[in-house]
């Protein structure tokens, strides 16, 4: 089965949000690559941009969360757009509590985590870096409960 790996653009903060992604889901960077580290006459990369992010990587199980620094010459990423939003699937609820508790710290609750209607514990946010996520425990497609 084809593993989706969601891949993030941002305007000069990709290694801030993806230091704290990494203080929620732990493990180590599988990439980091800046700007400066492909300048090449045929590369140019201003000042401005030498340090942003050009490739960062971030394995979650069998996933990785990947994103850049958008390049100032190409303009400023829309933060306020609606985006689509990333789709956690839980272990259990008390890995759905922790995913949810730590990615929502300072962002904004569009649903609360709890019991949804259609019988999953599930809960939607905006994180404090305007990346939408949703977290979800299904008990009937897991044997932990």
């Amino acid at each position: 089965m084809a593993l989706i790996n969601p891949h993030i653009n941002f305007n000069g903060n990709a290694e801030e949000a993806f230091n704290f992604y990494k203080s929620v889901f732990g493990g180590e960077f599988e990439t980091i690559i800046r700007f400066k580290d492909l300048s090449s006459p045929e590369f140019p990369v201003s000042e401005n941009d030498a340090n942003k992010i050009m490739h960062i990587a971030l394995p979650i199980g069998k996933n990785i969360l990947m994103a850049n620094d958008v390049p100032e010459r190409m303009g400023k990423v829309n933060e306020n757009e609606n985006r689509s939003k990333i789709a956690i699937s839980a272990e259990s609820r008390e890995e759905a509590d922790k995913l949810f508790n730590g990615l929502s710290a300072d962002g904004n609750i569009e649903a609360p985590i709890g019991d949804s209607p259609w019988g999953s514990y599930f809960g939607m946010f905006r994180d404090k870096f305007g990346i939408e996520w949703m977290v979800n425990f299904d008990p009937k497609n897991n044997t932990q409960k």
